[in-house]
């Protein structure tokens, strides 16, 4: 046709699905399922599927996986169906399964100095929407990465009813006077549970001490005892309990299995490291859904007694969570709290559709500020990806999937949402019974976002063009396997978990 006008295309925009179809701008398509965008005008079809593992037996049914990094490279924790998790070291090397829980549907992973905590929970109908909280009677549990099974954190502490049995030695170091006595076990992690078998002896001075009946932790992972004592006692009143104690130098026993030690001498003005702070924490801290490293603090939320807390540990001790002092409390709305997350110095906690907000002020987290951030946007128990800066390093924002889609959040929620040109997509999901399905990567190096739908497709985003609402190419993925999880290995290698496998 001569009067015809060409027009000329410089760039592809992706998918546009919001309003009327045939409104759809020149620059977008309404339907443009599984491309994978190239440079600024160019696409091609998404790449295909192949099996990752290569082994007699791979693993199938897999319902979650998380990314754990070791010494010897990236590894997986997966969780198939029927409550059992594998150590994936890579595509030949399968370890476990080194937890098993029947009743365990899905888990929550952080790594802190080399180890992998592992919390376990499910979903249960409350109401009319699904929500998350700890497995009742479970526990927080720890993974050293070696192989062998995981063991709840913390540990037993020992006998109250069993009272070591103190008795004079050689000449040594000693002052005169009443003094309690008793020890701790220290597990594999470094864990130091309360003491236990106090029991008061008055001390010769000069005299050393010599303690027998210090009973073996029934605990297998439990590798010293460390003898604990109170300086010495003015009136003593008969009971051995509310006496600050302290860890008695160099008065170790180096195993689980030797119950006397012979000649311990220490003046009371050696006696400088007090262990009082043992008597207030978990035996074994509670299972819960949402785990979070903030200020060296592992952060733990949404226990089965109370899914509107959130328990924070002592600082570069993560199994070590005061009972009192530790707790975060968000007020009680019927939603449970869903994840945390940190982001520039502050710790982020999230419900289905609310975000809150704390600041470490040096002292116990149960005199932190509750800060109300939104009362409108929150997310789902996988729903918090990370958007790193151009080094790297630091995390600088986040991607949130809330009710209303993709949003980056700052600190704030930044408004309209980077998914806002495919609306009509998003609002086709089943975010009221399967919002804890929305999990969301970011690959920095490839500037992808991966999203997973709760259908088990994808919604693909490419960003070379920008990272905002406007230049962000969209398409949507659709598998011949229904996917349950994501994760990205090897830099920016993108890996599914299906019924048929990884």
């Amino acid at each position: 046709m001569r009067e015809h006008q060409p027009i000329n295309l410089t760039q592809f925009n992706g998918l546009w699905a919001r309003g009327n179809p045939e409104e759809t701008p020149l620059d977008h398509f309404s339907d443009c399922n599984n491309l994978k965008y190239l440079g600024t005008a160019t696409f091609t079809v998404r790449d295909g599927l192949g099996q990752s593992q290569d082994v007699a037996a791979p693993l199938s049914n897999i319902l979650r996986f998380f990314n754990y990094p070791t010494q010897a490279g990236n590894t997986l924790l997966v969780l198939t169906e029927g409550g059992n998790i594998y150590h994936v070291i890579n595509t030949t090397t399968i370890f476990g399964p080194i937890l098993t829980i029947a009743a365990m549907t899905d888990f929550n992973c952080a790594i802190y100095g080399g180890r992998a905590y592992i919390t376990p929970f499910t979903t249960e109908v409350q109401g009319a929407i699904n929500q998350e909280r700890g497995l009742q009677n479970e526990f927080l549990y720890v993974y050293l990465g070696t192989g062998l099974p995981a063991h709840r954190a913390g540990g037993t502490p020992p006998s109250s009813v069993s009272p070591v049995i103190v008795s004079n030695g050689i000449a040594g170091q000693m002052d005169a006077g009443t003094k309690i006595f008793g020890y701790v076990y220290q597990t594999d992690t470094g864990y130091q549970t309360a003491p236990g078998g106090l029991t008061a002896f008055a001390c010769t001075a000069n005299v050393s001490v010599s303690l027998t009946n210090i009973l073996n932790s029934p605990d297998s992972f439990v590798v010293k005892k460390l003898i604990v004592a109170s300086k010495s006692i003015t009136n003593y009143n008969g009971d051995v309990n509310g006496y600050t104690l302290y860890l008695v130098p160099n008065a170790v026993i180096p195993n689980n299995a030797t119950t006397v030690l012979n000649n311990i001498s220490f003046f009371d003005a050696d006696l400088t490291d007090d262990v009082s702070q043992l008597f207030n924490n978990f035996t074994n801290p509670p299972a819960g859904v949402g785990l979070a490293i903030y200020n060296a603090k592992l952060v733990l939320t949404t226990p089965y007694n109370n899914p509107s807390v959130s328990y924070v540990s002592l600082a570069g001790q993560p199994e070590a969570f005061d009972q009192v002092q530790g707790i975060l409390q968000i007020p009680a709305d019927g939603n449970y709290i869903t994840n945390a997350a940190i982001l520039l110095g502050s710790l982020y906690v999230y419900k289905r559709a609310k975000t809150f907000g704390y600041v470490d002020n040096g002292n116990s987290p149960a005199s932190w500020q509750l800060n109300t951030v939104d009362n409108s946007l929150g997310c789902g128990v996988h729903g918090v990806g990370s958007v790193l800066d151009t080094s790297g390093s630091n995390v600088d924002a986040l991607i949130i999937g809330t009710y209303k889609g993709l949003v980056l959040f700052n600190g704030i929620y930044v408004l309209p949402e980077l998914s806002w040109k495919v609306k009509a997509l998003w609002d086709t999901q089943d975010l009221l019974h399967s919002f804890r399905d929305i999990q969301i990567l970011n690959d920095v190096v490839g500037q992808n976002i991966y999203c997973l739908l709760t259908d088990g497709s994808m919604l693909y985003g490419e960003y070379s063009n920008g990272f905002d609402p406007k230049n962000i190419r969209w398409s949507p993925w659709t598998f011949p396997v229904n996917v349950n999880c994501i994760a990205l290995i090897n830099v920016n290698d993108l890996i599914l978990g299906t019924n048929q496998g990884i």
